[in-house]
């Protein structure tokens, strides 16, 4: 069964369409490629190629400076188109193919998400989910699971926001590149240090994986490790079922750069062991994505991706979230009958309260309105006030520098043990602070001095009794303060 596509951005939710021109990005690993393509009358146009290193990986770096890095990558290109369209790296990619029972095809979606539920690591809630269907040389029917973890999709937005673009479309490089619509073939792409492998048989992927560490730093280049790769595609081939390996008859290596030449060579004198032809392709076909295409352009799942973004041919692999607006959310998790029973409930109690709030803005809009028609009144009658209290005669009333000597005097003994030489009273540097009172003298011996601290702190009137300095024996000279609260009695 082959997967079509009428458009990748038109259906989905709350998306608009991008125009003639996309921009293919494919990220690999550090290496970025990208693609500035244009639609116009039945044909692509190239308008701009390059090939970039990025610094900063997006799974551990923050989005806001991937996005910077990348935004500065396209301004040195002098691209300014925001429509993007991505080739996502296919190590990222959970695969699984199961066969599929004889259900009616309304039951299929539904076994198909067990089936995911069961083989892969994570819930189906982190994952964005796609299957491609085959269908066996004996007649049987599978599918192909392809997954992607959700929150590296969400990295992939946000730095993709932060660059000032808009996504368009999330695909997987090869498939673009090389559609499940043929029979038979293991189709390779090299990477920068992996290479993405992917089986088409029967109009669908039968298996989809990457052979990592197939290349190893040499030098200032890279080495491909040939007998690492071999045996990797000998596992492929084994891993498929009994009745579909037969089937594969067709070693394919995709691509034009040194990576691919150096694979293709290697893999030459030995594709007769694993019972495949080699086949080498450079170029793509003037009919792969049902557009012409410039002649001889370069393999490129850049290049890939935007055409089939603008067109809409070919599989149909869709990784791109789909944006759901704020009321379906809600409507989505507060619709089963239970919430709405809580939410009626809710409801009415808002009600009340709002009514109990009306009431009480009623009866404060009455005695509002009573004072709008007296206020001038009280205002006159308050500036009047003002102006008697600021001419007529001012005494403290509060007698406060005889009510400081009468506590002090009553808590003193009256044989003259401790005797005071200078009281001392000084007013508050800020307000809301309290005077403060400095007495010093001579007492007998420190018990008689403390005997009058201890007196003069339990006067409500005095707070924060401290002796400052003391000098002496017997007879000793002291120095001690504390506030005054003008609430005392």
């Amino acid at each position: 069964m082959k997967m079509t596509a009428p458009n990748f951005a038109a259906r989905l939710p709350g998306r608009r369409q991008p125009g003639d021109t996309v921009l293919g990005l494919a990220l690999d690993g550090t290496r970025l490629e990208g693609a500035l393509v244009r639609r116009s009358n039945g044909s692509v146009d190239v308008r701009k190629s390059f090939t970039a290193a990025l610094t900063l990986d997006p799974l551990t770096n923050a989005p806001e400076l991937v996005g910077r890095e990348l935004r500065k990558l396209l301004d040195e290109q002098g691209i300014s188109d925001r429509w993007v369209a991505l080739a996502l790296p296919a190590s990222w990619t959970l695969t699984l193919t199961v066969p599929l029972p004889d259900l009616p095809e309304a039951d299929v979606a539904s076994f198909l998400q067990l089936e995911a539920e069961r083989g892969f690591p994570y819930g189906p809630e982190a994952l964005i989910l796609q299957t491609s269907r085959f269908t066996a040389p004996d007649g049987g029917r599978w599918a192909t699971l392809l997954a992607l973890p959700r929150a590296h999709l969400a990295r992939l937005e946000n730095a993709l926001a932060a660059a000032q673009l808009r996504p368009a479309h999330f695909s997987l490089g090869l498939p673009a590149v090389q559609p499940p619509d043929g029979d038979g073939a293991l189709s390779l792409l090299a990477g920068e240090t992996a290479i993405a492998v992917q089986v088409t048989l029967g109009g669908g992927l039968a298996a989809f994986r990457t052979i990592e560490g197939a290349f190893e730093p040499a030098g200032t280049g890279r080495e491909l490790q040939a007998d690492h790769v071999l045996r990797e595609l000998r596992i492929t081939l084994g891993q498929l079922p009994e009745t579909l390996r037969p089937a594969v008859t067709t070693l394919r290596v995709l691509g034009r750069d040194d990576g691919a030449d150096e694979l293709a060579e290697a893999l030459a004198p030995r594709a007769a062991q694993l019972g495949l032809t080699l086949e080498r392709v450079r170029a793509h076909a003037a009919t792969d994505f049902g557009v012409k295409v410039p002649v001889n352009t370069a393999i490129s799942p850049a290049l890939a991706v935007a055409v089939r973004c603008l067109t809409g041919a070919g599989a149909a692999l869709e990784f791109l979230p789909p944006k759901i607006s704020a009321w379906q959310q809600f409507t989505a998790r507060y619709s089963s009958p239970r919430l709405v029973t809580a939410g009626a409930a809710a409801a009415v109690v808002v009600l009340l309260v709002a009514g109990a709030f009306a009431v009480q803005q009623a009866r404060l809009w009455y005695w509002g309105s009573k004072w709008n028609a007296m206020k001038q009144e009280v205002f006159a009658l308050e500036d009047i006030q003002a102006n008697i209290r600021a001419c007529r005669p001012w005494f403290n009333e509060s007698f406060r520098e005889l009510s400081v000597l009468k506590r002090v005097t009553e808590s003193f003994p009256e044989d003259g043990q401790v005797s005071v030489k200078t009281v001392e009273i000084r007013d508050p540097n800020k307000p809301g602070e309290l005077p403060t009172v400095t007495c010093t003298g001579t007492a007998l011996n420190r018990a008689a001095l403390t005997r009058v601290t201890d007196r003069l702190g339990t006067n409500r009137a005095i707070v924060n009794v401290r002796t400052e300095q003391t000098r002496g024996t017997s007879p000793m000279e002291f120095t001690f303060n504390f506030q005054w609260s003008e609430g005392g009695p």
